[in-house]
């Protein structure tokens, strides 16, 4: 099993920045991948950002690419996703996700607000 819990959603500006962090617990040393979800009101959850292997490959989706950037400490278990250039369409609950022997893990989420 493995626990995800995020923090660091909140309120910004247009042009602003937010950090979320996301800290596994449990069995983390087979993790093959760690991503960052959204699900803006009545929108599918899709995939913002990944970092997967110990390459750390890192994928983002066309819309934040250039602006957000996925990284992670391995030491702690902790995987972040830095946020710039805030626009009102980035407005959305954020999920963790941890892949894991197949296996999807989720956080609660923390919710982003951008005003414009």
């Amino acid at each position: 099993q493995v626990q995800l819990v995020e923090s660091g959603g909140g309120l910004a500006q247009a042009g602003g920045s937010l950090r979320l962090s996301c800290a596994a617990s449990g069995n983390t040393v087979t993790i093959s991948a760690m991503g960052w979800y959204r699900q803006a009101p009545g929108k599918q959850r899709e995939l913002v950002a990944s970092i997967r292997g110990t390459g750390g490959h890192t994928y983002y989706v066309d819309s934040v690419k250039g602006r957000f950037t996925i990284s992670r400490d391995i030491a702690k278990n902790i995987v972040y996703l830095q946020m710039n250039s805030l626009e009102p369409e980035d407005t959305a609950v954020y999920y963790c996700n941890a892949e894991r022997m197949g296996i999807q893990y989720w956080g609660r989420g923390t919710q982003v607000t951008v005003s414009s």
